[in-house]
């Protein structure tokens, strides 16, 4: 390629292939960063790991885990759908995704409308909620699709949400006793 001149500068050719190949390595970075800080506000509000909070568990596992049947969240168990963390209560079972979108797409309108199918499916199963955390300026550009999932779904949160204590208000602290 050099001989040919394809390319002119090998220490371009090279850092653009770096740069290319690690552009993956930055791929969600931003939902992991909001999967840390929902579980600090989760921690804060004083849940216990693996106790009565618990991290990526499938549906499979809370069904064998606390006898509930999740069928009508997985297609009558043909899908293996798995919440980022799941908070057991006294009287309550929440499925909790989390996700932060510093950019718009197509990504966001489906997560919407896939959450809002996934929370009518939920509010038709008696001890178990799904709740969303979820920000980012990626919203500005999606706000239809956001605000018809706003209307079906009760349980939207955002980081402002947290810092003012909806995690205390929604769990009322009635941690079960696992």
């Amino acid at each position: 390629m050099i001989a040919n001149h394809i390319v002119n500068n090998l220490v371009d050719y090279a850092f653009g292939i770096e740069t290319g190949l690690d552009s993956n390595g930055r791929k969600n970075r931003g939902g992991h960063q909001m999967e840390n800080l929902v579980e600090n506000y989760i921690v804060t509000a004083g849940f216990v790991k693996d106790k009565n909070y618990f991290k990526e568990m499938y549906l499979k596992d809370i069904e064998n885990k606390w006898n509930i049947d999740l069928s009508a969240l997985s297609n009558q168990g043909k899908a293996a759908k798995r919440f980022d963390f799941v908070i057991k209560t006294k009287q309550m079972i929440y499925g909790i995704e989390t996700n932060f979108y510093s950019g718009g797409g197509s990504k966001l309108n489906e997560t919407a409308r896939s959450y809002k199918m996934l929370s009518q499916e939920a509010d038709t199963i008696e001890g178990f909620t799904f709740v969303w955390f979820t920000d980012g300026v990626g919203w500005k550009s999606a706000k239809g699709n956001l605000r018809e999932t706003f209307e079906v779904m009760d349980m939207i949160y955002s980081i402002d949400d947290m810092e003012h204590g909806i995690i205390d208000k929604i769990f009322n602290m009635q941690k079960a006793k696992v």
